[in-house]
């Protein structure tokens, strides 16, 4: 057994130490999106624990080379993750409301929930290079070819949890899977040493493990937690603040991303998606529409309802959403939607369809939209794909207070920048007093690719009320258009969430 236990213990740690860390994204995305600042702390802050562990693993491994110390950090790493998989949430929501700054609590978060348990981990590799070296004049090619073992595991893990992992089994059953194999391997470790100690703690905290796995399970039965390739998705029933009807939430990344009525799926549940309604407005004979952004379809099948003559193409990155969508939200084939599993800003790279309208309603997490969406390439492109008197509808979430509206004045100016006409609507409050400027909302960005002036009375009394949320306030001051080498989107969230 011990010929090559170290080797596959190196092989498996590596493997184990990528899988957590991509597994990390999808615990840290709920608080904090996957912006490019949660996946510098990751590899960040993993990086420099690992490298805390190799120096401790090779001090440690001078002083008492055995595999029962071996078997120790195995167990230690095990209860450390273990930690994390039950405790994330009471951690996060802590670091969230306690630390003010966007990017250090991201850092924090990465430290405390991922740091101890990598420190272990790193550990493993020289601490096994040790228990093999027998030979001074063979150890080079010894070290070598354990390093590239642990490499080729860590790839081994890396394409497991993107590819295989998180989209069958859901980042919530890994990290308690995780520990279950140390612990086992650690278990077999102290039967073929003959150690109790150590062997019965490995089987205590396998109990602990077992026992918060079965409870995690016992308490999720009233609400759908699954994880497809892009996002951490919930489904859940609610009651709708406006109205009091019964409604089924579609929350992605933990922001509410789609609803539908569960008493009568009759309606929008979401307010600034009725403003899509302005397409009858400003191009009243509209026949074919894009909609970048699909999620759990609620506009696309309002559309196909309301406008019986008219076809909507949809571009949604995430076939697992779709698939959600069509189990849980009402979602049927219809020939007058076709729909496109890419990004949005690749569909439109190769389009050669030209639309009427484009709605945008895409969300990388919390108030964060895709940066290849936003710049003025892409917004280049979205007029490209329109027809003379096209329009697009973007949704921008921001407040008024110019000390947070940055990405809200950025891509209002990017849109000028193309679009010989831009107007933007107010969701929640078109004239906000002081107190309300800080508040997050909706804005629809409506940009018209026709100089004809359009008015901004309705004979329709709804569209009426949407025009009449015209914001008439200026937003035209130390901007920076956005563009595909400059697009500090994330930053720019940062910033507005401090």
């Amino acid at each position: 057994m011990k010929k090559y236990f170290a080797e596959f213990i190196i092989f498996l740690a590596g493997a184990l130490t990528m899988i957590f860390e991509i597994v990390g994204s999808r615990v840290l995305g709920p608080f904090f999106g996957t912006s490019v600042f949660v996946w510098t702390s990751l590899i960040g802050i993993i990086m420099g624990s690992l490298s805390v562990g190799y120096w401790a693993g090779g001090k440690l491994s001078e002083k008492r080379p055995d595999f029962i110390i071996l078997s120790w950090i195995l167990i230690l790493a095990a209860i450390f993750i273990l930690i994390t998989a039950i405790g994330n949430n009471f951690i996060l929501n802590r670091i969230v409301k306690y630390v003010p700054d966007f990017r250090f609590r991201t850092l924090l978060s990465v430290l405390v929930l991922f740091g101890p348990a990598s420190v272990f981990f790193g550990a493993v590799l020289p601490f096994g290079v040790k228990l093999k070296i027998s030979n001074l004049k063979t150890s080079g090619a010894l070290v070598g070819n354990l390093y590239a073992l642990s490499t080729i595991g860590s790839i081994l893990g890396t394409f497991l949890a993107g590819f295989v992992l998180i989209p069958v089994f859901g980042f919530k059953n890994i990290l308690y899977a995780i520990p279950f194999i140390l612990l086992i391997v650690s278990l077999l470790i102290c039967l073929n040493e003959r150690k109790l100690i150590p062997g019965f703690i490995s089987v205590l905290v396998c109990s602990v493990l077992v026992t918060f796995w079965i409870k995690v399970y016992n308490t999720n039965l009233n609400f759908i937690d699954v994880d497809t390739q892009y996002n951490r998705v919930l489904i859940y029933t609610t009651t709708d603040e406006t109205t009091g009807r019964p409604v089924k939430m579609l929350n992605v990344n933990n922001e509410k991303s789609s609803a539908m009525f569960t008493d009568k799926d009759d309606g929008l549940v979401f307010e600034v998606l009725k403003y899509y309604r302005l397409v009858q407005h400003f191009n009243p004979a509209f026949k074919s529409s894009l909609m970048i952004g699909g999620s759990g379809y609620a506009f696309p099948k309002d559309y196909l309802n309301k406008f019986p003559d008219a076809n909507i193409d949809v571009v949604e990155i995430d076939p697992g959403l779709t698939k959600l969508a069509k189990k849980h939200f009402g979602l049927v084939d219809n020939p007058r939607l076709r729909i496109f599993h890419e990004d949005g800003r690749t569909y439109l790279n190769g389009c050669k369809t030209k639309y009427d309208a484009v709605f945008v309603d895409a969300y990388k997490s919390m108030i964060t939209i895709p940066y290849q969406l936003t710049t003025v390439e892409a917004v280049q492109k979205i007029y490209d794909v329109l027809n003379e008197d096209g329009a697009v509808y973007a949704n921008v979430i921001s407040s008024l207070d110019e000390n947070s509206n940055y990405f809200l004045r950025s891509e209002l100016a990017t849109y000028k920048s193309i679009f010989p006409q831009v107007y933007i609507f107010a969701v929640q409050y078109p004239n906000p007093t002081n107190v309300e400027k800080s508040y997050f909302q909706n804005f629809i960005i409506v940009g018209l690719k026709s100089n004809n002036k359009p008015h901004f009375q309705s004979e329709d009394e709804e569209l009426n009320k949407y025009l009449g949320n015209l914001y008439m306030g200026d937003l035209d001051y130390e901007n920076q258009i956005l563009t595909d080498e400059y697009a500090p989107v994330e930053f720019f969230a940062s910033k507005a969430l401090r």
